[in-house]
């Protein structure tokens, strides 16, 4: 929880993750690939203020104290959620997995929500894992990485057949929760592999499912937009955009939040920290202190507290059904969303 000026904000950080990327834990014969790809997720740790900077050598796998005290003790989070990306191809054990989450999980409950994920190319033996994993862990979301090598395939789309089969299991399973990493890629993954379209059509054909589009579709942030806004199951996770953005690029990240509350709103965005690339309390506390720079963006929607409020922690809660503190909530009618056709834009203020 973070309180500022007598307001308190209950704060979900719906996407992080607990990574080993250590050179023990590469593929050999893929060194190349695991040694670029987290020297990558390092380099956009520069985005961040400079003393929150680390070494490459506890970047590549920092520990369950340094998790625990940056995330939980420092970093103002109540409730975390795991999101797992596993990149087999060039790391042994997986890089960051549904079972090295849960041991965290399991030894702190309350503290994360564990999702897993799932890969169509599987096929079947991929299909029993995923139901393997919310017979064990009682998961209720899952976090999917369109771009990911596998076997010669450099990535799928959500409108592939066997994604639809992987689908309709999560709705039986009642996965609720789709997060799919649509954004900046990473060395050496095909940055068209992660494009938004095929978000579109799933979340038309399977409407009792929410898709969070993590990181917003970077750079496509108008074509995402134009789809979310006429798909009311499509929300928009801020991981990456307030990390990688609030501190490094000022404006951009105003143009882009004022197109996402416009577009989307502001009932339809979560933040995430995308721990361990950057830490969630300089992003918690920026955040809660963060206005439009200057008049030149008066034609998007007003930041208020109760926006603030449900992008940090309230939004999540809802999807993950989280208990809120009572004092952390909002009143009935309190903050009115802060979309195209019903928010007081700034220019009328």
């Amino acid at each position: 929880m973070y309180e500022k000026d007598g307001e308190k904000y209950f704060v979900v950080d719906s996407h992080m993750h607990y990574w080993n990327a250590a050179p023990d834990n590469w593929v050999e014969g893929a060194e190349n690939y695991a040694k670029g790809w987290i020297e990558c997720f390092h380099a956009y740790q520069s985005l961040g203020p400079a003393e929150t900077h680390w070494p490459i050598e506890r970047f590549q796998k920092y520990s369950e104290d340094d998790l625990m005290k940056d995330v939980f003790d420092d970093g103002h989070v109540d409730v975390a959620v795991f999101q797992p990306t596993y990149l087999k191809e060039w790391y042994s054990e997986g890089f960051n997995t549904t079972e090295r989450n849960a041991i965290l999980a399991e030894k702190y409950p309350g503290k994360f929500i564990l999702n897993t994920r799932w890969d169509p190319r599987e096929g079947d033996a991929g299909l029993k894992t995923l139901r393997a994993n919310v017979s064990r862990y009682g998961c209720k979301g899952v976090k999917l990485y369109t771009a990911e090598w596998r076997q010669g395939s450099r990535g799928w789309k959500l409108t592939d057949p066997d994604a639809y089969r992987y689908l309709e299991a999560c709705q039986e399973l009642g996965i609720t929760n789709i997060h799919v990493h649509k954004g900046p890629t990473i060395w050496p993954l095909d940055k068209d592999a992660f494009d938004v379209a095929d978000v579109d059509h799933a979340a038309t054909d399977f409407p009792a499912l929410n898709f969070i589009v993590e990181h917003v579709g970077l750079p496509r942030i108008e074509d995402f937009c134009f789809m979310a806004t006429q798909e009311p199951n499509v929300y928009a996770g801020l991981s990456v955009v307030i990390g990688g953005l609030m501190h490094a690029r000022p404006k951009f990240f105003a143009k882009v939040m004022g197109e996402l509350l416009f577009w989307v709103g502001e009932d339809k965005m979560t933040f995430g920290s995308d721990y361990g690339i950057w830490e969630p309390r300089w992003q918690v506390e920026g955040f809660v202190d963060w206005d439009y720079p200057s008049d030149e963006f008066s034609d998007y929607p007003r930041v208020t507290t109760a926006t603030k409020k449900k992008i940090l922690g309230l939004n999540a809660a809802k999807l993950y059904g989280i208990e809120v503190p009572a004092e952390c909530r909002l009143e009935p009618g309190e903050g009115t969303p802060a979309a195209q056709d019903d928010a007081q834009l700034v220019a009328r203020a």
